[in-house]
């Protein structure tokens, strides 16, 4: 029995073995390694299982056993909370960042330590109904707001000359869903011992990721041509480039149609589920919005397999197509249609955002990059809350919700297309 055990160890220590370094052969390839950017991909891995087992833990189940009206007011006040953090990140932290261009290792690290202490601050809340629950997991969010920011603005520091900003981007979001797929099942079975115990792991989790902010390379902190020195003539604002803007408008637009979908399919599937499903709404609200993960992840993947990507051309392109689905899922009402609009939601909008992050990386100036991006994630989270307050306010009639929404985007893609053109011409 003792050589069996042996042998089990022997085994699981090298398949583990030979995960690790197939891991590390994909995040150093293509110039990755000896550019530095590797250590970010990985450190991103650490971010998302943190945040991942910090959703996990704080996941309430009252959504399917409250009344829809009752439902709907605390969803709305959810709707505006989320805001919240965004309010401290975009005024605040973003220009603060700016400020401070040669500081990001340890701005990053500071997201990361903030969120640790923060998730034991959160696990005696949990466990003794502590006030300190609210501002503790407000608190987690502002970080996890600000570490985006940050890590986004280094991007292009680390970018080998073998990749584009597009895949760069896409292979670290690669890397937080290999991150928080790993992680989830754990922190799951934690908190199936109790919420505190996986908001303790979170805190282990953000605790190594502290000191992988640290050790990323000084390239991070070391800015090209001098800029992001701090000097008060570099941080002046400069007019937003147009390929930018239009990168932003359609982004715009899609986050609307996540936010609208992630409100309104969750009542309508669960107060008008599809026939034959009448007694697993559950299900069937994971099987729609499972598709909208998926789709999240093909984007991803998508964006890390192309070689070549016209951000410009590609953010239109995601905002058309996703408009043409939603149409035709309004038209054609039915389970297929719901999976593929929820399965085209997800992959358009993380393919549509990997192109507007590589277009703020390649136009804005180092100097005042951390404050666009700033700028950038309140506008599309606004972009998203109003889309969920229109979700939370329509009928629940599938022809007259999808049909109103997707009126209001053909409208928007209208706009967007023609407002690009006249700019292009002026």
């Amino acid at each position: 029995m003792g050589r069996g055990v042996r042998r089990v160890g022997s085994a699981t220590g090298t398949a583990a073995g030979y995960t690790v370094r197939q891991a590390r052969r994909a995040t150093h390839a293509q110039g990755a390694g000896q550019s530095g950017l590797s250590r970010l991909i990985e450190l991103h891995a650490f971010n998302a299982a943190g945040d991942a087992a910090v959703a996990i833990s704080l996941a309430g189940t009252l959504f399917f056993q409250v009344p829809t009206d009752q439902a709907r007011s605390q969803v709305a006040l959810f709707l505006a909370m989320t805001m919240l953090p965004f309010a401290v990140v975009a005024p605040l932290i973003g220009p603060l960042l700016d400020r401070f261009g040669q500081g990001r290792r340890w701005a990053i690290g500071a997201t990361m330590a903030t969120r640790g202490f923060l998730c034991w601050v959160l696990a005696d809340a949990v466990g003794s109904g502590s006030a300190a629950l609210f501002p503790a997991a407000l608190g987690v969010l502002v970080a996890s707001k600000a570490y985006g920011v940050t890590r986004a603005a280094a991007v292009p520091r680390l970018l080998p000359e073998q990749l584009t900003l597009v895949r760069a981007n896409s292979r670290i979001s690669l890397a937080g869903v290999a991150g928080a797929a790993v992680s989830a099942p754990i922190a799951v079975l934690a908190a199936s011992v109790g919420a505190e115990w996986s908001l303790r792991y979170a805190f282990a989790v953000f605790a190594v990721a502290t000191v992988l902010a640290v050790l990323l390379p000084a390239r991070v902190d070391n800015p090209a041509d001098g800029q992001g020195s701090g000097l008060p003539g570099a941080r002046r604002r400069t007019a937003t480039p147009a390929s930018v803007v239009l990168g932003l408008r359609c982004n715009a637009g899609l986050r609307l149609l996540s936010g609208f979908l992630t409100m309104f399919m969750a009542f309508l599937l669960r107060d008008r589920p599809f026939p034959g499903w009448e007694d697993r709404p559950e299900l069937l609200l994971g099987l729609v919005i499972g598709s909208a993960g998926l789709g999240s992840t093909l984007g991803v993947a998508l964006g890390s397999a192309l070689r070549t990507v016209r951000p410009e051309l590609t953010v239109v392109l995601t905002l058309v197509v996703a408009v043409a689905v939603t149409v035709t899922t309004a038209l054609f009402y039915g389970l297929p249609t719901a999976v593929l609009l929820g399965l085209t939601a997800g992959l358009t909008q993380s393919f549509g955002k990997l192109s507007l992050d590589a277009l703020i990386q390649r136009e804005i100036p180092e100097q005042t990059r951390a404050g666009a991006f700033a700028r950038v994630e309140t506008l599309l989270q606004l972009s998203w809350v109003l889309g969920g307050f229109l979700g939370i306010t329509l009928p629940l009639v599938p022809q007259v919700g999808l049909g109103v929404t997707a009126s209001v985007l053909v409208a928007w893609t209208g706009w967007v297309v023609a407002t690009n053109r006249r700019t292009r011409t002026a």
